[in-house]
């Protein structure tokens, strides 16, 4: 897969590079511009407390500011910290808890999409 074509694609590996420096576990990318017209790609991934959710969010909001100088156009859940979910426009970025990830399920809601491989996104920056 050649992110150098594909600048949204080169924005979901800035976000899986950062997740991955604080942590994020079972980090799923699922294509749904097939699917759907809310965005081109939801990453989903897992923080196992309120402070790793947290620290998750901001290392995605800081590195995505510094190497792409785009900003989310809406954050919501930093509150509460169970779930917080990161609008980029064209990727949508969900950091659940484990409990949260069980009982929504996201990837079933969006089984019939296609998943990425994330092994073709790391460390591209």
């Amino acid at each position: 897969m050649n992110s150098e074509l594909d600048p949204t694609l080169e924005l979901t590996s800035t976000i899986v590079n950062a997740a991955l420096d604080r942590k994020g576990d079972n980090i799923v990318v699922i294509k749904v511009s097939e699917v759907s017209y809310l965005a081109d790609y939801f990453i989903i991934i897992t923080g196992y407390s309120h402070v790793q959710v947290r620290a998750i969010s901001q290392a995605i909001a800081q590195k995505v500011e510094q190497e792409r100088q785009i900003y989310p156009l809406g954050v919501e859940g930093q509150n509460e910290s169970s779930w917080i979910l990161m609008d980029y426009g064209d990727v949508i970025v969900h950091i659940l808890k484990p409990e949260e990830r069980d009982f929504y399920n996201l990837e079933a809601f969006w089984g019939h999409a296609e998943r990425i491989d994330i092994s073709s996104l790391l460390n591209q920056n």
